[in-house]
């Protein structure tokens, strides 16, 4: 078994496993690696519950705990995700989105679990990194949606 040394941790309200499972379903480069049961009652759970899942999403190995209630999941935390175009960002927003998950602003939502997602065409990135004007017009459109609309976000960077 190989542990990377450096890992996000997410705490999960006991959803680690199905949050896993959801994840590497619907990403590249993702899979669960490993299911660890308790070896005795914890703060939310029992013995033989699952407490840790170690998986990896678009290549970035991840460990699931489940803490309990605790600690619940905000946007100080979220998966970036560059997709190349309209199709890829509607395919991981619906999954997100329909899979029990909800809308926010901006190409931001959250999956069924509480975690942030923003799911960001290149182009927007490009735009912005750009500078000067160009970013701003990309940047103002972007304002003004809550999944990322790409032929609006190229036209706004043309002018």
């Amino acid at each position: 078994m190989t542990i990377a040394r450096n890992t996000v941790c997410l705490w999960y309200d006991g959803g680690a496993e199905a949050a896993a499972r959801f994840y590497a379903a619907t990403f590249p480069e993702s899979s669960v690696d490993a299911i660890v049961p308790a070896p005795a009652d914890f703060p939310g759970g029992r013995a033989g519950d699952t407490i840790v899942v170690r998986f990896t999403v678009l290549g970035i190995p991840c460990i699931g705990l489940n803490g309990g209630a605790v600690f619940p999941q905000s946007e100080a935390f979220s998966f970036q995700v560059t997709t190349e175009d309209q199709a890829e960002t509607d395919r991981y927003w619906d999954a997100i989105v329909g899979n029990g998950g909800r809308e926010s602003e901006c190409g931001w939502c959250k999956d069924r679990w509480g975690v942030s997602w923003q799911i960001t065409p290149r182009t927007l990135s490009e735009a912005l990194e750009a500078g000067g004007d160009e970013a701003r017009r990309a940047f103002e459109a972007m304002l003004t949606m809550r999944r990322i609309d790409v032929a609006a976000i190229d036209a706004a960077r043309r002018g």
